[in-house]
């Protein structure tokens, strides 16, 4: 069986997508939350329209640690609301005691993939990801296993752990129909 289930998930209230960028958390997110009849929202792209700057912007003229604060912020905004899918950003849970909050708050669904797999999606994207903007390309598949198994103990506390290779458009529903 491909998922991986802890007991007590408040599946399908509130559901926060976790996982390194490219994993698709905002890809398949968009599309889980059409499915399953839930609102969709990308905590980076909410930050970006609210302090309308690019996160990119925001690191680069804000600072990592202004990101952060903004990061928190609207992640604990989001508490009032229902029935939502949430892409938070790859780094999300690593900052502010967030991961708590979010388990504390919802669901939390780890979307897993190989470095290789990650290095793929975000190989022609490092302009707009703040974090491997400056990483020379010979030395990003190294930079992603660090900053992965950096990561990891955060990621592994989420309820769900879906490998992104097997991931597909019901994957979502499957998972719902399988907790019920």
């Amino acid at each position: 069986m491909p998922y991986v289930v802890q007991k007590g998930s408040q599946l399908p209230l509130k559901i926060f997508l976790l996982g390194f960028m490219g994993s698709g958390k905002s890809h398949w997110g968009q599309i889980w939350a059409a499915k399953s009849h839930l609102k969709f929202y990308d905590l980076d792209t909410t930050i970006e329209h609210s302090f309308k700057m690019t996160i990119a912007d925001i690191f680069e003229k804000e600072g990592e640690e202004k990101f952060r604060e903004l990061e928190r912020y609207y992640l604990r905004k989001i508490e009032k609301e229902k029935n939502f899918v949430l892409a938070c950003g790859g780094g999300t849970p690593c900052f502010s005691d967030n991961m708590n909050w979010m388990i504390a708050h919802g669901t939390t669904i780890y979307l897993k993939a190989s470095p290789e797999t990650l290095l793929q999606q975000v190989t022609d994207e490092t302009e707009k990801r703040p974090v491997i903007k400056n990483i020379n390309p010979s030395e990003l598949l190294f930079f992603i296993q660090g900053k992965l198994q950096e990561r990891e103990p955060f990621y592994s506390q989420a309820a769900v752990t879906l490998p992104v290779e097997q991931l597909h458009a019901d994957s979502l529903v499957e998972l719902l129909q399988e907790i019920d």
